[in-house]
């Protein structure tokens, strides 16, 4: 669904935004105690609408309501409740050490709210995408504009609603649309932007952001890879890996893009991974669209068709699936070998459930690949050998690893979730979320009794100021 932009929602948008900038002093000055009551309201106000938000799902992407419960739902309950139990020590003045001139004064850091920051939600988790960016933003003591994506229509909906019933707008706002909407609330001056979304239309967002030197959080994406180690449990990494590829129909930015598989093992792990896609997605033969998502859309459709079209005219073969239902967006789980290293399926983030399998002969090869290609989101690797495990990690780069498992690390809100260059910048989740939305202030109190930065004050010749350059030298 698109929105036209005429001027009354120009105008919109500016008066909810000043608002919000006339606003922002006071939230800031909020005590920790109200930025909790505020989690509490929104998880609760989420609690309301839980089924409504499992409705909007289905309807935008087909998404069964305990998928969308588990991945979308609980993580966002999850995160409000950590930031719940860690708030306190989070927004306390920490003292930090100071240098030998510096012994008579006390320097700290505490982290302050940015001001009024802008979320832009991504259609592939459209509703814990857009929640979560929030939440760190509420924890942080910001005001804040969530735009969702209007590609999904039906979750932006109840975000709006959800948003509505649990904040004065002046503090947090939805502003629904398309493009024209994104386009326009970026030429605002915001303090901190957090986009999700794709690498082209970061680079818009951090082009826009520049103007204003705002500074900007980016979860990208990029082609994820998979390692499967020679002598690694290739059943467990069968059943993992078609888990984390094909849940939400391959539309998950830390889904794995491509597998490595040891040449002497990849006809064990074809078969292996097959019988693991028909015990997950298949019922008395046929794909289970009750627990299968479909595509967002017909577009979305038609790149991923257009990318396995373009690989099989090139010479890849179709290991499994290759099947796709235009009228209802369903592209099936499918496997891929022999793919051409000039095909653009191994060029392009894939964004679908359709899976390269690609065999080597040492490790070597591997990290070779993965090194001259951008730097991924993520990065899977299947192993029982420690040393290889060390040195995978040791030889390549990427925005967060998994070991003997995938996409699971995102969900610990004690790590930092973000990219690396094209993948990403900035980080999120748990205490990075809320130093994302935060600014780290240096405070520095110099005693009024005395203190020795006289020491180093012109003029230079001396006897003292000898003393004090190789006692400084020493110490500093």
């Amino acid at each position: 669904m698109e929105f036209a932009l005429n001027e009354e929602k120009k105008l919109n948008i500016k008066r909810i935004f000043e608002q919000q900038k006339l606003n922002q002093e006071f939230v800031k000055a909020e005590s920790v105690s109200k930025r909790k009551q505020k989690l509490k309201k929104l998880r609760e106000t989420i609690e309301k609408y839980e089924v409504e938000v499992t409705d909007a799902l289905q309807k935008d992407l087909r998404k069964p309501p305990f998928e969308s419960l588990i991945w979308e739902v609980y993580l966002m309950y999850g995160e409000i409740e950590y930031a719940l139990k860690q708030l306190d020590e989070w927004t306390q003045q920490h003292s930090v050490p100071s240098d030998f001139l510096k012994m008579m004064n006390s320097s700290s850091v505490i982290y302050e709210p940015r001001g009024v920051c802008l979320v832009i939600g991504p259609w592939n988790f459209p509703f814990q995408l857009a929640i979560g960016p929030l939440i760190s933003a509420i924890a942080a003591g910001n005001c804040a504009i969530v735009k969702p994506p209007s590609m999904a229509p039906a979750t932006s909906g109840i975000i709006a609603k959800i948003v509505s019933e649990a904040f004065n707008e002046n503090e947090v706002a939805v502003i629904e649309g398309d493009s024209s909407v994104a386009t326009e609330l970026l030429s605002l001056n915001f303090d901190h932007i957090f986009f999700t979304g794709s690498p082209s239309v970061g680079k818009i967002v951090m082009g826009a952001a520049a103007k204003h030197l705002t500074s900007v959080t980016l979860e990208l994406g990029g082609k994820s890879p998979t390692i499967i180690d020679k002598g690694a449990n290739l059943k467990k990494a069968a059943a993992k890996i078609s888990w984390g590829k094909f849940a939400n129909s391959g539309q998950t930015c830390v889904a794995p893009d491509y597998v490595f598989v040891h040449e002497e093992e990849v006809d064990k792990f074809i078969q292996l991974i097959k019988q693991s896609i028909e015990d997950k997605y298949f019922k008395n033969g046929s794909i289970n669209k009750v627990d299968y998502c479909k595509m967002i859309n017909d577009r979305n459709f038609e790149r991923v068709k257009k990318l396995y079209d373009e690989a099989v005219d090139k010479g890849a073969k179709v290991a499994y699936g290759g099947t796709f239902e235009k009228d209802d967006c369903t592209v099936h789980p499918t496997i891929l070998t022999d793919i051409p290293a000039d095909a653009e399926i191994m060029r392009e983030e894939i964004f679908g459930p359709i899976l390269p399998v690609i065999t080597y002969k040492n490790l070597y090869e591997v990290t070779n690949h993965i090194n001259n290609n951008d730097k991924p989101l993520a990065f899977y690797i299947f192993s029982r050998n420690n040393n290889n495990i060390k040195n995978i990690i040791s030889k390549t780069t990427s925005g967060g690893v998994c070991v003997n498992d995938v996409v699971i690390h995102y969900t610990n809100p004690n790590l930092p979730f973000g990219g690396v260059n094209t993948s990403g910048i900035g980080s999120s989740h748990g205490f990075n979320g809320f130093k994302a939305f935060s600014h780290e202030r240096a405070i520095m109190k110099q005693s009024v009794v005395g203190d020795l930065n006289n020491m180093v004050y012109p003029p230079y010749e001396g006897t003292m100021k000898e003393i004090t350059r190789v006692v400084y030298k020493k110490f500093v």
